[in-house]
């Protein structure tokens, strides 16, 4: 099975690291991937996404117009990217930052009050992992604990002591998710 994503918000976000933690969960679960970041040339507030595509067999490109997946971290970014999720496909979006709703009819749409979360748990910078523990009880895209196996990978030495609070906010996500009504 091959899952296309597409990760987009403004920098700072968190919208690589988020990308990047799934490609290393693919590859600790064997699987092809592929991580493409594209990014402005502002170091904090500017556009930035990623594909992410991981795959039971070979990848023939890695350049991708729709997705099966696609994670908006603000208004922008559903605005933008909307229409790229394929018929049947699942947009997630960060209801905390998102005033204007995506619309389609003819896809799954979770929203996720991601930044809110993080606040309550005393960190903003892991609202990316709430929606990634989202994404990952919706769509079973790779384990749980491959993920959690990945972010040892992931994150620098120095940020390891977070190990426990990252987790804490797959798993947040996780229930968010599976208590979410159908927008």
């Amino acid at each position: 099975m091959t899952h296309e994503l597409l990760f987009a918000g403004f920098g700072g976000q968190g919208v690589l690291s988020m990308g990047m933690t799934l490609s290393y969960a693919g590859m600790i679960e064997g699987k092809e991937i592929s991580w493409m970041p594209s990014y402005g040339p502002e170091m904090r507030g500017g556009t930035a996404n990623c594909i992410v595509i991981i795959s039971d067999g070979k990848i023939s490109s890695p350049i991708i117009s729709s997705f099966d997946i696609v994670v908006a971290l603000n208004q922008p970014s559903v605005e933008k990217f909307e229409r790229a999720v394929k018929p049947g496909g699942l947009l997630v979006y960060d209801s905390t930052n998102v005033i204007t709703p995506p619309t389609r009819a003819d896809i799954q749409i979770l929203s996720v009050p991601a930044s809110e979360e993080a606040v309550k748990l005393k960190n903003t910078k892991i609202m990316n992992m709430i929606l990634l523990g989202a994404i990952l009880d919706r769509t079973h895209v790779v384990a749980g604990e491959s993920v959690t196996r990945a972010l040892r990978k992931v994150l620098p030495e120095r940020y390891h002591h977070l190990l426990p609070l990252n987790e804490q906010a797959l798993r947040r996500g996780g229930e968010l998710a599976s208590v979410a009504q159908p927008a």
